[in-house]
């Protein structure tokens, strides 16, 4: 997989809270580099070009290259802190890649189908996202951008699980290599309960009228 982010980035000397403050009114982000067993460095970016590119949900599943002075670093982000109300992203962490080493990545899944599958189309019933991502390992080169689940054949009722999932080669998921009991369920087509509602809202209504009607047509025969 190529690597198609790319951030510029400068080594950060002074440390501490009050230097972290005085970054952030800089419109720069503190972050830190570490893994491969290298000694952790810690850096900073610019926040704008780096908000620009978290944006963009294939940031989360690529390889991103890091310019630090002349050298490059080949990370993924592991943690990204952001302010809990404004669009200000506070910290991060990214750990090196060894193109030679397997890592453990959350990737996004992108349902297709949808629209056509006959639990919705003929059955009326809702798709119902468990998972929006799914955790793999691979080789840095085998690293998807996304993981494609079609639900297009899905039938009322009917559910997709981990084991469902069409991997391309080199990808193994996390959660099935512990074993029984964590083949997740990750999409279902339910009946659309408003739906339900409504036909049992107007099936008392009808019980209701039916049942006046018959009072109506007793207090009649009484009054013969």
């Amino acid at each position: 997989m190529s690597t198609d982010f790319e951030l510029a980035a400068s080594i950060r000397e002074d440390l501490g809270k009050g230097a972290t403050r005085r970054l952030r009114r800089e419109n720069k982000v503190p972050a830190i580099i570490y893994g491969a067993g290298i000694d952790p460095v810690s850096i900073t970016l610019d926040h704008n070009e780096f908000l620009h590119s978290t944006e963009n949900e294939a940031f989360f599943s690529h390889i991103v290259s890091i310019s630090v002075g002349k050298k490059k670093e080949k990370v993924i982000i592991k943690a990204l802190q952001r302010h809990p109300s404004r669009a200000i992203l506070m910290h991060a962490d990214f750990m090196r890649v060894s193109m030679k080493d397997k890592l453990k990545v959350n990737v996004p899944l992108h349902f297709i189908g949808e629209d056509v599958a006959p639990g919705v189309k003929q059955g009326g019933g809702v798709v119902t996202h468990e998972l929006v991502d799914v955790e793999v390992s691979c080789l840095p080169a085998d690293l998807p951008e996304f993981i494609e689940v079609d639900v297009s054949a899905l039938e009322l009722g009917d559910s997709l699980h981990l084991t469902d999932l069409k991997l391309a080669k080199g990808l193994e998921i996390v959660a099935l290599t512990h074993g029984d009991g964590h083949d997740l369920q990750v999409v279902t087509v339910q009946a659309n309960r408003a739906a339900l509602v409504d036909e049992e809202e107007e099936s008392s209504e009808e019980e209701a009228a039916e049942g006046d009607s018959e009072d109506g047509a007793d207090k009649a025969e009484d009054s013969e």
